[in-house]
């Protein structure tokens, strides 16, 4: 699983469990809805950590609890390429 994957997954399973769609989560994070709209299809790979700390703070969470999950934990960014 590649580290895109993983955002995915996370930002995916946290909307659903709580019942929030993706332009819902981009009004309470305070970023455009193309932005979340990018990093859930795949469109950006490596989304800047500023963003993901939004995200975190439009969930209600610290970026430290948003980022500590299993698969992020177990997943190697070294062998990710950037275009």
């Amino acid at each position: 699983m590649t580290y895109s994957e993983v955002i995915i997954m996370r930002i995916t399973s946290l909307c659903k469990k709580r019942g929030i769609a993706f332009n819902k989560l981009a009004l309470m994070s305070g970023i455009n809805q193309s932005t979340v709209d990018n990093i859930v299809r795949g469109l950006t790979k490596n989304p800047r950590i500023k963003t993901l700390h939004h995200i975190a703070l439009g969930l209600n969470m610290t970026l430290a609890e948003f980022l500590d999950f299993k698969e992020m934990n177990d997943v190697s960014v070294e062998d990710e390429t950037t275009p």
